[in-house]
């Protein structure tokens, strides 16, 4: 049985609680923390999961009976929690985004091999069958080398949704939407096409002068023989999210779609219904996920742990999708191309150094503790009518 300690009872806490519950003859959660306790308490009291209550999440550390401390807090306390965990003997799961740098990433990750111990970063989209399933058909290059990517990473927030305490500010939050919402699909394009040479973008806020950070960016990833253009908004209605590419014999994309051309002695295009119909049936040939979201990536973990073996999300995956962003930040902030990768001396490595060099687009004016209501949206790949 592993026991789980629940670090942070927000609104995301309750897609893990869930995912924990599915597995109950694995796993137990024995331990909630939140510098709200009474929050902690109204979590454990509403999924009837009786458990211990802290304040202080150093104290559950103190406890030898904890095999996974699972962070669901607000970004910027995310590395010296999962530090001071993995140095403790606990195994970590931390929420997104990793951490607010890529400095705290690497220093979670050398936290991680000193202590021998398990660090996975959520990323619960590669474990939905369109997400797998496209992974699967450019990996097998059946549409050919990829050319274009765009991502779509679509929300809509409203103007209360940086009232509450966390929001909203560089220091808290770590940044805005690019970091916050397009985090999913920024992971998805690293896992499926790796770090771009270089990233070109800009960014701004448009609909929310109650906040710092940027509600709206746009970016261009630069790769050898392709471009990945990379949209991060929460001023787009509908909360719809995609990633589509152009592949040297055809476009595949998610939500599922496939076009496929071929050229005419004029270079004009007809359809190739041969290869669309290839694509289709190796699309419908992949093996079905049986738990999608985080209830799929929660149950990967728990059998790394079984196992003995390293997760399928793990720390470095997250470093990456940091990395990503960071370029996207840092970009927007200096209005240049930024070089790939990151090094140590880049003033944007640390946070200290993202602090100093992000534009402030506006003050925050309003600090709430809670919003209310728990009906949070985590975005979907199915095919929407």
């Amino acid at each position: 049985m592993i026991r789980v300690a629940l670090v942070g009872t927000g609104n995301i806490s309750m897609a893990h609680i869930g995912a924990y519950l599915k597995f109950a003859e694995r796993c137990k959660i024995v331990a909630m923390v939140d510098i709200f306790p009474e929050k902690a308490v109204e979590k454990s009291e509403k999924c009837g999961i009786p458990c211990d209550i802290y304040e202080d999440y150093h104290d559950v550390l103190k406890r030898d009976d904890i095999d996974l401390v699972d962070i669901c807090t607000p970004p910027y306390v995310h590395a010296q929690i999962a530090i001071d965990a993995l140095l403790s003997g606990k195994n970590v799961l931390v929420e997104k985004p990793m951490a607010a740098s890529l400095e705290e990433c690497d220093s979670m990750l050398a936290a991680a091999e000193k202590s021998g111990k398990l660090l996975s970063s959520i990323a619960q989209n590669r474990f939905r069958n369109p997400i797998a399933n496209l992974k699967a058909i450019l990996d097998s290059n059946i549409a050919g080398d990829i050319k274009h990517a765009q991502v779509d990473s679509f929300w809509w927030r409203g103007h209360s949704y940086y009232d509450l305490w966390w929001r909203g500010l560089w220091s808290k939050e770590g940044g805005g939407c690019t970091l916050n919402h397009a985090v999913h699909q920024i992971d998805m394009l690293g896992w499926m096409m790796d770090v771009p040479q270089e990233v070109t973008a800009v960014m701004a806020n448009v609909a929310h002068d109650n906040a710092e950070v940027e509600d709206l960016s746009v970016a261009i990833f630069k790769y050898p023989g392709a471009l990945a253009t990379v949209t991060s908004s929460v001023v787009h209605h509908g909360d719809t999210q995609g990633l589509t590419f152009q592949c040297a014999d055809a476009r595949v994309s998610a939500p599922f779609d496939t076009y496929a051309s071929i050229s005419k002695e004029n270079g004009f295009p007809i359809r190739n219904d041969e290869l669309e119909a290839k694509i289709a049936a190796l699309y419908d040939s992949q093996p079905i996920i049986e738990h999608e979201g985080h209830a799929g990536q929660i149950e990967d973990v728990l059998s790394a742990l079984e196992e003995n073996r390293a997760p399928k999300i793990t720390g470095a995956d997250g470093r990456r999708t940091i990395e990503l962003i960071t370029a996207i930040y840092e970009s927007g902030s200096k209005h240049t191309t930024v070089q790939l990768p990151i090094k140590k001396d880049d003033p944007f490595y640390t946070l200290q150094g993202m602090l100093d060099n992000t534009p402030r687009f506006y003050e925050k004016t309003t600090s709430v503790v809670s919003l209310g209501g728990e009906n949070i949206t985590l975005g979907s790949f199915e095919n929407k009518k």
